[in-house]
């Protein structure tokens, strides 16, 4: 950016240069750092396990859940992270269908009480009307 009234100028560099474009000098040394960063541990999902298994338990599956959240733990915490990282990620499924199955079983009771107080005040409106 050159502020207005002000052209860009074109400077070359002094001395010889024999080296890569945009690097200043004549012979070159590149050096490379490599940085070794250890895996990151597998997830237990021991809270959601906790939360399907305090408030939404259908079929027992937060139970199990929970069950496999504390495998996946202890064996983290053993070293084994391939064997952490497959009750992890049973944990995982089995919190995903506990948690699937409750918000479906909400969404039905609601529906069904939304119904029922829909039918109790199109009942009360017109109670001496019915003739059967």
């Amino acid at each position: 950016m050159n502020p207005l009234g002000h052209p860009a100028e074109n400077v070359p560099l002094q001395g010889r240069y024999d080296g890569l474009p945009g690097l200043p000098g004549g012979s070159t040394v590149i050096q490379y750092t490599t940085v070794n960063m250890p895996p990151e541990p597998p997830k237990d999902h021991i809270i959601w396990s906790l939360c399907c298994f305090l408030y939404s338990n259908p079929c027992c599956l937060g139970l199990a859940a929970l069950i496999f959240s504390i495998k996946a733990r202890d064996q983290k915490v053993a070293g084994d992270l391939e064997g952490a990282r497959h009750y992890g990620s049973t944990a995982r499924c089995l919190n995903i269908w506990a948690t699937v199955l409750f918000s479906i079983s909400v969404l039905i009771t609601i529906i069904i009480v939304t119904v029922i107080l829909v039918q109790l005040s199109n009942y009360s409106s017109y109670p001496y009307n019915y003739r059967g």
